[in-house]
């Protein structure tokens, strides 16, 4: 073993690992005997490839030429729907929907309109598909709707129409009833939204409407019918996500339970749960930052659980005798898994990388609850600096990095993270903080976060960072922050605001709240109202929260990266920040994106970012790094 400072430790996790041979998982469906997912490729600039898991266990691609992607609400989600051979995907480049059969060339469907398609379910005794389709060609905001798509000619028919946004479009299995949520400005989908339940009339329109549960503030979550018609969901009515079903006009719960088995709808068709017979279905739930998977028989009750390896689990769809979800856990990267309800045998059918490191080098993550402000206490993820052929100087502690994720409606989890990885293997601490306002911990938790976004989420990574040092753990003269997006904006914030960190990497990082409330897309066009306050009503919140008004309180060193064809987080929002840095003298690194948009895709911009991140703290803290890396031209250093 060597003698080495922190952050010059030699890793075998190069940069390159993040990006080679891997891919994204996601939109698991079965089809048939068959199975199909996405998967989100970087080394092919980001294109998402539909693949087929036939019964014979061979997997094929369906549509080489589609990069199957859907950007209703921006972030999209559920770009395909899937009956029997027949797929019908979005493409990225047109937003079309195409018809898609494995081996054969995509015929388009739907006609060369700005119209988006997502969250789609097949009627094959109709010959429709039922989807949320998002309408761009008029003035002012997209109008969404639920529409018909005739599978023959492409003709689009409203359904239901009159709400700002809808989702989860779910046929009943005799086709005479659909089920979907709803929602309106200012609340997004976790904020409150109806669920509600119309049937079809002769003619093919939804005749009766009813509401079946909701409203403002009351979130619901995948609504799902039972093979024998009765309508199951998700309803936080008791500030839990818990499972209900809709009887005989009366709603039930099914597991009373202080925990979550729902999550934050960022992109459509996500999955927690499924039926695997008529009265029994396989269900997901997180408690306390970790994921379990169960069995729940619902005319009893009786629920059991399953024991599996994995501590992250999505994409949960189930058939007779079998569940396929996406799992990851700390040792092991998310894989595509089917698992034998009878046998509880686990059969791993696509890996999203090869994992080939010895334990040594991986740093295995502590879960932390740390005091913050108010007397309240906050949630993270310890990663403590981890290569077995090196150690530190006697007495040194080590750098941390303070990791707050995106949303800011959302979580982090313990499942392997090569670039948390990247991190601690060269020396480097890393604590993924779980702030007020993260999903997973029931909603008090979550609303903590309601018009204090900028102040609760700041003061959480901070005050995990001084626990950490308090503790001995890191070192309170080199700690960072970094974020991506609203991760991004609360990194702004506590370098602007507070004085605790002294470097900070912002990815695409919102900087003037009041151009985010004026320029954004429409799904995300009032979600400050509920954060902050109602714009413009409540300007002076907004400029009060803008790090871009405070950049004299500012004085240590930041680095920018962003997409330029972002158009969540435009590029003048790092620009603005940049100049403010340079116009006072302190150390900046600015790396545009050509092609990028809202999260980067591509391999080739995966690798320069990190590096060019790491680059910037070895500069930054004064420590040599074990290998070159491309230099970032920091102004001011």
């Amino acid at each position: 073993m060597r003698i080495a400072p922190y952050g010059s430790w030699k890793s075998p996790i190069r940069s390159q690992v993040l990006v080679e041979g891997a891919v994204g998982l996601g939109s698991v469906r079965l089809a048939g005997e068959g199975i199909c997912w996405i998967e989100s490729r970087p080394g092919e600039g980001g294109r998402c490839a539909l693949m087929r898991r036939r019964a014979d266990g061979q997997v094929v691609e369906c549509a080489p030429d589609l990069n199957v992607r859907t950007r209703v609400h921006e972030y999209g989600g559920g770009a395909y729907a899937v009956e029997g051979q027949v797929a019908y995907c979005a493409h990225f480049a047109d937003q079309r929907l195409y018809r898609v059969i494995a081996g054969q060339t995509p015929q388009p469907l739907t006609p060369q309109v700005a119209w988006r398609y997502a969250d789609g379910v097949v009627d094959p005794r109709r010959q429709r598909l039922y989807c949320v389709r998002e309408d761009h060609t008029g003035n002012g905001e997209a109008v969404n709707t639920v529409c018909a798509v005739d599978l023959r000619t492409g003709e689009n028919q409203v359904l239901v129409a009159g709400n700002d946004f809808y989702a989860f479009p779910r046929l009943s299995p005799d086709g005479s009833r659909l089920a979907w949520t709803a929602w309106n400005h200012p609340n997004m989908p976790w904020d409150g939204c109806e669920l509600w339940v119309g049937v079809f009339a002769g003619d093919g329109r939804l005749g009766e409407v009813q509401l079946v549960a909701g409203g403002p503030e009351e979130s619901i979550f995948q609504p799902e019918w039972s093979p024998e018609g009765v309508l199951h969901f998700v309803s936080e009515w008791t500030g839990w996500w818990n499972l209900y079903r809709w009887r005989e006009g009366k709603v039930e719960a099914l597991w009373p339970l202080e925990a979550e088995f729902g999550r934050p709808q960022w992109g459509f068709s996500p999955s927690t749960y499924a039926f695997v017979s008529v009265r029994e279905l396989i269900c997901t739930y997180t408690s306390q930052g970790c994921w379990h998977l169960a069995r729940l028989d619902t005319q009893t009750g009786e629920a059991r659980q399953l024991e599996t390896p994995y501590t992250e689990i999505a994409e949960l769809r189930a058939g007779p005798g079998f569940a396929v979800f996406i799992g990851g856990s700390p040792t092991e990267p998310r894989a595509l898994v089917r698992l034998d309800l009878k046998s509880g045998e686990i059969e791993v059918l696509r890996r999203s990388r090869q994992l080939d490191l010895a334990p040594g080098y991986l740093s295995i993550p502590e879960t932390v609850e740390f005091p913050t402000t108010d007397g309240l206490t906050a949630h993270g993820f310890f990663y403590p600096p981890a290569n077995w052929d090196f150690a530190a100087p006697p007495g040194e502690k080590p750098p941390l990095l303070v990791m707050s994720h995106g949303g800011p409606t959302g979580a982090t989890d313990t499942t392997f993270d090569c670039e948390i990885q990247y991190w601690t293997s060269r020396g480097i601490g890393v604590l993924d903080v779980n702030y007020g306002g993260s999903t997973g911990y029931g909603r008090a938790y979550r609303q903590r976060l309601d018009g204090q976004w900028g102040i609760v989420d700041m003061e959480d990574c901070a005050n995990g960072a001084r626990h950490l040092v308090d503790q001995g753990l890191a070192d309170g003269q080199r700690l960072a922050i970094t974020g991506r997006s609203a991760g991004g904006y609360t990194t702004l914030c506590a370098l602007t605001f507070l004085v605790i960190f002294r470097a900070g990497a912002s990815y695409y990082g919102i900087s003037d709240l009041e151009a985010m409330a004026r320029d954004t897309h429409k799904f995300e066009s009032r979600y400050l109202d509920r954060l902050i306050g109602p714009y413009p009503e409540r300007l002076d919140l907004y400029r009060a929260r803008s790090p871009i008004n405070y950049t004299d309180k500012l004085s240590c060193p930041l680095i920018l990266l962003q997409g330029l064809e972002d158009k969540v987080v435009p590029p003048n929002q790092a620009e603005m920040m940049l100049e403010a840095m340079q116009a006072k003298g302190l150390p900046v690194a600015y790396l545009p994106f050509a092609g990028e948009q809202h999260g980067f895709r591509r391999a080739e911009t995966i690798v320069r970012a990190i590096e060019a991140e790491l680059y910037f703290y070895s500069q930054v803290f004064g420590f040599k790094l074990a290998e070159p890396v491309e230099p970032v031209a920091i102004e001011n250093l």
